[in-house]
């Protein structure tokens, strides 16, 4: 690895997706492989360790302090080089296997439950103090300096290990999924690292046996798989040096969240500016100004790109997105031209009478209005509607020119999905009325809390679609602008705030609304002028958040790939390269 290349991008790798975590598994990868330290001839090799810790088993098992070891393994194929004075052996090899305890019943002792070990590398675990006498029976035993590896899904997949540490008269039990290892002459905080070092983990997971959920990691695996052992000595420098640099990466880490706060305390005032009522329309132009020339500054994730859409939709239905202008024709004369034109219609016979429209319920207007605004109900621009149809299915995509049913996600997030939402309907065909044509306004009557009364405007013309009986077809007057209403139905909060408390159901995963509720909706009507250039300045701006996330995940990709490439560098280095030094290099930097 090149320090003078990885100090030159390291601000840039550090805002990579998981970057530190990444680093931090990556610290742990270098010390099981002895690349995180340099090796000292004048240690005692791990040849010589391994036979002072066999030695010291003979004589723990002649003095009866230890059982018989059940059964051992050859293990398996060493999976990476390690260095010439390292040694490969087994857990097993290096200390006792889940060890049992005594002591009086009325002792008070430690209890760990799963919740209190630990996934990240240097927490500590906790416990709960016990009488002995209640948690001797049915519970892992281990003591004070045993290390703990939890073996079920996903405790094991997270990391769950820990070094037991700080327990009450020395001893302790606890949850039933642990493998226990008490280590012979071998640093405790080195088997820790083992057990969190990638390499264990990922190699693990794939002999987990048991059914899903309830998965385990074999007594095999975390005996006798293969654990390369350093010198003693360079151990106590290895747990020492990831402590450094675990350590550091804390300290980078903390950095970070301060530099993303402030960042989102800046997006959050800004956004807060624009939402709040402005003393007078220069001080918001300002506002405005400031956000927009500040966009990429204070713009750096995808979640606060949600909340500037949020802000643009918010600001499009208040008045505040585009100026007004005087000579538009004010809401109050287009209303009055929209109901005169409906009563002719239901006159001349061309649609039906509606049914008297109820007054929004229950719902105070939630803003003031630019003086050439009015509120309405929605139903006022609903000139007639139609309902959709229930045939039988076939439950799979549609095929060739069969017709197909639209179902709700259809029409649930903003956009028309036509070809993602089609069900077979062999033989049959449909009503007119049931038809979906282009230009159509479609509204769900039925969805999840948050999705409920989602409406779409269908922009191209899809082949043979029908509605499905829980979506609705408003025909609206052509003297409003139907993406404007879909902005209001869809992203103001007052309009999901209003569904939200008048939704009918019991369920969360499906809600219902009437004709009714959705024809008493309290909707800003704008000038038809000002609709049109609040649509169009919409969609300008939604696509330049479009481009802002797209350049987001450009550059958080970069920053990835960046990534991937210093660490399998220095993976790939030779041992004189000592990609340690360059890291701790690269964490100073």
């Amino acid at each position: 690895m090149n320090a003078e290349r990885l100090l030159a991008h390291y601000e840039r790798i550090s805002d990579a997706p998981d970057a530190m975590a990444r680093l931090r598994r990556f610290i742990l990868d270098l010390a099981v492989r002895g690349k995180l330290v340099s090796q000292n001839w004048k240690d005692e090799p791990a040849s010589e360790l391994l036979k002072r810790i066999a030695a010291e088993k003979a004589r723990l098992l002649k003095a009866g302090e230890i059982r018989t070891p059940k059964w051992t393994s050859a293990g398996s194929e060493p999976p990476f080089p390690i260095p010439a004075n390292w040694r490969w052996s087994q857990i097993a090899e290096v200390g006792v296997l889940n060890p049992r305890n005594e002591a009086p019943d009325d002792a008070k002792v430690s209890f760990v439950p799963m919740p209190l070990i630990p996934a990240e590398y240097g927490a500590a675990n906790e416990h709960e103090v016990r009488p002995w006498g209640e948690i001797k029976k049915g519970y892992t035993h281990f003591s004070e300096g045993d290390v703990g590896l939890a073996k079920i899904t996903p405790c094991f997949e997270n990391g769950k290990s820990t070094v037991f540490r700080n327990l009450t008269g020395g001893i302790g039990s606890g949850t039933t999924e642990l493998h226990i290892v008490r280590p012979v002459f071998v640093d405790q905080h080195y088997i820790l690292i083992f057990f969190k070092s990638p390499h264990f983990i990922e190699t693990g997971i794939s002999k987990m046996t048991g059914t899903a959920g309830q998965k385990r990691v074999p007594t095999e695996y975390f005996a006798h798989s293969p654990f390369p052992v350093p010198p003693l000595a360079e151990q106590h420098r290895i747990v020492a040096k990831v402590n450094e640099l675990m350590a550091l990466c804390d300290q980078i880490e903390a950095a970070r969240t301060v530099r993303e706060a402030s960042r989102d305390r800046l997006m959050a005032a800004s956004l807060a500016r624009l939402n709040s009522p402005a003393s007078d329309r220069s001080t918001f132009v300002a506002h405005a100004r400031f956000a927009l020339n500040n966009l990429a500054a204070i713009t750096a994730r995808v979640d606060q790109v949600k909340q500037l859409r949020h802000t643009i939709l918010s600001l499009a239905v208040r008045g505040k997105l585009v100026p007004q202008n005087p000579n538009d024709e004010p809401a109050s004369q287009l209303l009055e031209r929209i109901a005169a034109d409906r009563a002719q219609f239901v006159k001349d016979g061309r649609i039906p009478a509606l049914k008297p429209l109820p007054a929004p319920l229950g719902v105070q207007l939630p803003f003031k209005l630019p003086a050439n605004w009015q509120w309405a109900s929605f139903g006022e621009l609903v000139e007639d509607a139609d309902a959709g149809w229930s045939p039988r299915t076939e439950g799979f995509p549609r095929s060739g020119d069969f017709w197909g049913v639209l179902k709700v996600s259809a029409v649930s997030w903003d956009r028309f999905l036509p070809e993602e939402n089609k069900q077979l309907l062999p033989d049959v065909v449909p009503p007119d009325s049931a038809k979906v044509h282009q230009g159509d306004f479609l509204i769900s009557r039925a969805n999840t809390s948050e999705l409920v009364a989602k409406c779409v405007v269908v922009e191209s013309d899809p082949r043979n679609l029908i509605l499905s009986d829980k979506i609705v077809r408003l025909r609206l007057s052509k003297e409003s602008n139907k993406k404007y209403l879909c902005i209001v139905n869809n992203s103001s909060d007052h309009a999901r705030a209003y569904y939200a408390a008048h939704a009918s159901g019991t369920s969360l995963s499906m809600k219902n609304v009437s004709r009714s509720i959705i024809y008493s909706l309290p909707v800003p009507i704008p000038p038809l002028a000002e609709q049109d250039r609040i649509v169009a300045k919409v969609d300008e701006l939604m696509a330049l958040c479009d481009r802002l996330e797209a350049s987001l995940a450009a550059s958080d990709g970069q920053r990835s790939r960046l990534l991937d490439a210093f660490l399998a560098e220095a993976l790939a280095s030779a041992e004189g390269a000592r990609p340690a030094e360059e890291l701790e290099l690269a964490v100073h930097g």
